[in-house]
């Protein structure tokens, strides 16, 4: 959420942030509800303090304090009206991006870094899901059957596999200083909407029908939902708190089950685990100092957390910055790191890093106070550490071999217990 203050003061540069982003908001119609809403709430003020009295009022006053009564309702009403709108539009007005942002939608996207050369075979080679099925490591077909559309069931090693890679993100993060948490994967909308995934994702998002109903199976007022990422857990960690200067940077770490509808997605990416609508996932949440230096700074230092995992894992990769109508609302400088998958013959996307600046800060009211005694909101940034199933694409098809077994990576053999996946006589099928 932007200022109203530095939106009165540029609506050309708001309206061209909305331009780019390719976001539907009336800006002309925000400010007239904002001129509007100021001067009610001035006549507001006004009636309520003519209502008050400390004497007796006489017959006249009564009067007169009945007919200011009424204004003041009628007032009130229509106060809550024009406020209701304002701030269904302030939530669809956009963070201004970054000028070093490319301009134009995802084709529009710019390659700034690459690691290691794409992995070339010898021999001919399997996709992951050829692999997971003669290995035994992953079952679509049950999983379909069980829970529907994309749904899977992780076997045998690949278990270890996934839970490795989560415990090695994990260790890493804490060793650099990360507070580790599992957050909440049901939350109320409030947390939706101050990480700005509420209202642009909302057909995104699993509600959860009978979870807004307690013990005497009465309705209660808010919902509560499925989070398709940590983040919005990690942020609302610190809704309506003022920090002080001393606690920034705070920085978080969030190891949860993620849930997405992929509502229009179908009929891509459909086939295997690039796609699903559950995984795991750890993900960094940092809010530091509103200095747009220290946030970018920080931009770089939670994204190569991910580079440097990647290299670790030795797994080709790129980098993409995104261009301003690929990133979304909320983004001031996002980058995406894209990991080399050889049946696609291409990167796919593993990781996001992004820098929110104050827009989910004061979605969500969180503030900090500064050494001179300013409150002012922090800067928000978030950055995928690893996600699982989609990276053992990666990793069961860099890492196959020509007899049809898969190597683990060196780094994670520690937690395995074995350098490489065969099959087994025995696999379950």
């Amino acid at each position: 959420m932007l200022d109203i203050k530095f939106i009165r003061e540029n609506p050309d540069i708001v309206k061209k942030a909305a331009k780019i982003k390719g976001i539907d908001v009336d800006i002309d119609r925000l400010l007239a509800l904002d001129k509007n809403r100021v001067g009610l709430i001035k006549e507001v003020d006004n009636l309520r303090q003519m209502r008050k009295s400390d004497k007796k009022p006489t017959e006249e006053q009564i009067k007169e304090i009945k007919e200011v009564k009424e204004q003041l309702a009628k007032k009130e009403n229509k106060l809550r009206t024009i406020e209701a709108e304002f701030d269904r539009l302030m939530l669809f007005v956009p963070n201004i991006p970054s000028p070093d942002a490319p301009l134009g939608g995802e084709e529009a996207n710019k390659e700034i870094y690459r690691w290691g050369e794409p992995t070339e075979f010898n021999f001919p080679i399997k996709d992951h899901i050829e692999l997971a099925k003669d290995l035994d490591l992953i079952d679509f077909e049950s999983g379909v059957k069980v829970s529907g559309f994309r749904g899977y069931y992780l076997k045998n090693e690949a278990v270890l596999l996934q839970m490795a890679l989560m415990w090695h993100a994990l260790k890493k993060l804490q060793e650099k200083g990360f507070t580790l948490m599992i957050p909440p994967t049901l939350v109320r909308s409030f947390a939706l909407t101050g990480s700005g995934q509420f209202p642009f994702a909302e057909a995104e998002t699993y509600q959860v029908t009978n979870a807004n109903r307690n013990a005497k199976d009465v309705d209660l007022k808010e919902p509560l939902y499925l989070v398709g990422t940590a983040e919005p857990s990690l942020l609302a960690y610190k809704a309506n708190k003022i920090l002080n200067d001393d606690d920034l940077p705070v920085t978080l770490c969030g190891f949860s089950q993620c849930y997405r509808s992929e509502i229009g997605s179908y009929g891509k990416d459909t086939r295997g685990a690039y796609r699903l609508h559950e995984f795991m996932k750890v993900e960094q949440v940092v809010f530091c100092k509103a200095d747009l230096k220290e946030s970018q700074d920080w931009l770089q230092k939670i994204k190569d957390t991910s580079l440097e995992m990647l290299e670790e894992l030795n797994l080709p990769h790129r980098v993409l910055q995104i261009a301003t109508g690929d990133m979304g609302a909320g983004k001031y400088d996002m980058y995406d790191i894209e990991t080399w998958m050889p049946s696609r013959n291409s990167y796919g996307e593993t990781h996001s890093a992004s820098n929110f600046t104050d827009w989910q800060t004061r979605r969500l009211n969180i503030k900090y106070k500064t050494r001179d005694g300013q409150i002012i909101y922090p800067h928000a940034l978030n950055n995928t550490m690893i996600a699982s199933p989609r990276i053992l694409i990666a990793l069961f098809e860099n890492y196959q071999q020509e007899d049809g077994s898969i190597k683990i990576p060196e780094i994670l053999q520690k937690f395995i217990g074995i350098k490489e996946i065969k099959r087994t006589v025995n696999s379950e099928q």
